[in-house]
């Protein structure tokens, strides 16, 4: 049996806020559940409690709570929280047993009263005032407090490996805003040293020595000086333009200031080449600043962990697996203003769907379009509205617009929902037209507070998993919300169930498609025809480029061969789902 109370107490009870915890320990094995009083709660101490030995807790400890369920559960959260605990950290929503293990690939499958079970322990931490942590299944308890614990003594996170990181994700987004503006693209930190570029030839003289040096050449910094270009990029987020002067090898350039705040970080350049930039450079260059101003920040201050903290608990809010005021307490959005979240999937380029033996493009391929198109959905956002947050989940990148307000003109909150659609569609669209990628989204709908998320979410999983499904290929649905498509959505969705059940197929239909493919009669094509024009005999035939006598033969031929009665409406119903799903 376990000690009541392990782990070392610290002499000077000097901890770390439980922010910096949960980003040093870095992957989510520890999902924020409630933080009643925010992420910057003092961690003291980490102790292992088992209920059947004595329970005691001091001010500070985080608390790992083993072996116990329901009531009992909630009984020790009001206890511990009473007795000062900072945090208790549980195995809830159907996780595995204290001592089980399971692969690191497995997903966690949390069962509805596991779910249940996690929000009341959620409610009851809300109202006793501590912070309520949900393990991850895979993770022991032993070795959770052994890490936690030395994180809490050393109180300090060593961020060395993170810089490379950001340098390679600045280089990603130099070539994904040259992409978008159709220009050469270069990142400067606020001294003019070149941090990222992208790669292209024609460049101009300026673009060739910047890059050799890593810097910009004094007599060029000098002028950009005296035009007062500097003093422009630093006073706020207006895009300079720099005209052509080739008497001094300098083509036409934009640049835009990079700002955190009113603190001036950098800058990014676009050289203009043999061809104008595109039409909507300036723009992209506007979301661009934004996004790169949090990897600039990131390498600046070595926080690279506080992003991807500040994107685990967007993911976990999208998965319903926090409150909204976990996510409120490090990213600064309303909890009680409307939302909605917009998904992106990424399908296989047009140009080059598979690899030249066949296959799918290999790991690095599909990676680099993965950032990109990550680059690509926070640069436009980032241009919509600075609140935009964006991560991945599950291979689909997710964004969540929070702080939304009705428009002006009337027609409300239906006005923001168009909005958001042309905000999608033209992302969309310069995936495409950028990158080469084929990308579809889905627009979820809008909720009242940022609580509702997930709902949001939801739906626009619907709407890309029935584009995957039996819409894929369909340009006309490459951007949707669940109104636009909600009966194909709900088809899709039964039609998936049939598949999934062959319990629920009826053998005269699968008669029929056997008796089809083996002489090649087209009964099911004609049939289904038929069923889809509601026995509309010549509007069907037309369809099809057939006589209707040809087609009354067909139908009368499927009815006998497969001994179905389609002078029944259930039985022509469900005749023709079967039909549709073997299509598919």
């Amino acid at each position: 049996m376990m000690p009541g109370h392990s782990g070392s107490q610290s002499e000077e009870g000097a901890g770390l806020p439980l922010r910096r915890l949960l980003l040093a320990l870095g992957d989510p094995i520890l999902d924020v559940a409630a933080a009643p009083d925010g992420l910057d709660v003092q961690v003291d101490n980490v102790v292992i409690i088992d209920p059947e030995d004595r329970v005691e807790a001091r001010e500070g400890d985080l608390v790992l709570l083993i072996g116990v369920r329901g009531g009992a559960a909630r009984r020790l959260v009001r206890a511990l929280a009473a007795q000062g605990a900072t945090a208790v950290a549980v195995k809830a929503g159907g996780y595995a047993p204290a001592e089980e293990t399971i692969p690191p690939s497995s997903e966690p499958r949390r069962s509805r009263s596991g779910s249940d079970e996690l929000r009341t322990l959620r409610a009851e931490a809300q109202e006793s005032g501590v912070a309520l942590l949900a393990v991850r299944p895979e993770v022991r308890w032993d070795q959770l407090q052994s890490v936690c614990q030395n994180i809490v003594d050393d109180a300090r996170l060593t961020t060395s490996e993170d810089l490379g990181e950001a340098s390679g994700d600045l280089f990603s987004m130099a070539q994904t805003i040259a992409q978008l503006t159709g220009g050469l693209v270069s990142i400067e930190d606020s001294a003019s040293r070149v941090l990222a570029y992208s790669s292209g030839a024609e460049v101009d003289e300026l673009r060739r020595l910047s890059v050799l040096g890593r810097q910009g050449p004094e007599s060029y910094l000098a002028l950009l000086r005296e035009w007062g270009v500097f003093t422009k990029l630093r006073a706020g987020e207006e895009v300079v333009r720099i005209e052509e002067h080739p008497e001094l090898g300098i083509r036409r350039r934009l640049a835009v200031g990079i700002h955190a705040g009113r603190q001036p970080l950098g800058a990014i350049w676009v050289q203009e080449g043999s061809q104008p930039l595109s039409q909507h450079a300036e723009e992209a260059l506007l979301g661009a600043a934004r996004t790169t101003a949090l990897q600039m920040i990131r390498q600046r201050t070595q926080t690279s962990a506080g992003l991807r903290l500040r994107e685990d608990l967007l993911s976990s809010l999208l998965e319903g697996r926090i409150d909204a005021s976990a996510l409120a307490d490090t990213v600064e959005v309303h909890t009680e203003r409307a939302a909605l979240v917009a998904a992106f999937s990424l399908s296989q380029p047009e140009a080059e769907p598979e690899g030249a033996d066949g296959e799918r493009p290999d790991r690095p391929v599909r990676e680099l379009r993965r950032r990109q198109l990550i680059d690509l959905v926070s640069v436009h956002t980032a241009a919509y509205r600075r609140s935009s947050l964006v991560t991945e989940l599950g291979g689909r990148v997710y964004v969540l617009l929070p702080d939304l307000a009705r428009t002006p003109h009337g027609d409300g909150w239906r006005g923001v929902e168009q909005s958001v659609l042309a905000l999608t569609r033209k992302t969309v669209a310069a995936a495409r037209a950028a990158l080469g990628l084929r990308v579809q989204a889905a627009v979820g709908s809008l909720v009242e507070r940022l609580r509702d998320v997930p709902e949001s979410r939801g739906e626009a999983d619907r709407v890309l998993d029935a584009m995957g499904r039996d819409l894929d290929g369909d340009t006309d649905w490459e951007v949707a919300t669940i109104s636009d498509v909600r009966s194909r959505v709900l088809i899709s969705e039964t039609l998936a169930h049939l598949r999934a059940d062959p319990s629920l197929r009826d053998p005269r239909v699968s008669r029929l498609i056997e008796y089809d493919r083996a002489g090649g009669a087209d009964l099911v094509h004609s049939l289904l025809a038929y069923l889809e024009a509601f026995g509309d005999a010549r509007a069907a035939a037309e369809r099809l480029h057939i006589h209707p006598n040809t087609l009354r033969y067909r139908v009368r031929r499927a009815a006998s061969v497969s001994g179905i009665d389609l002078s029944d409406p259930g039985e022509r119903l469900f005749t023709q789902l079967q039909l549709l799903m073997e299509q598919g």
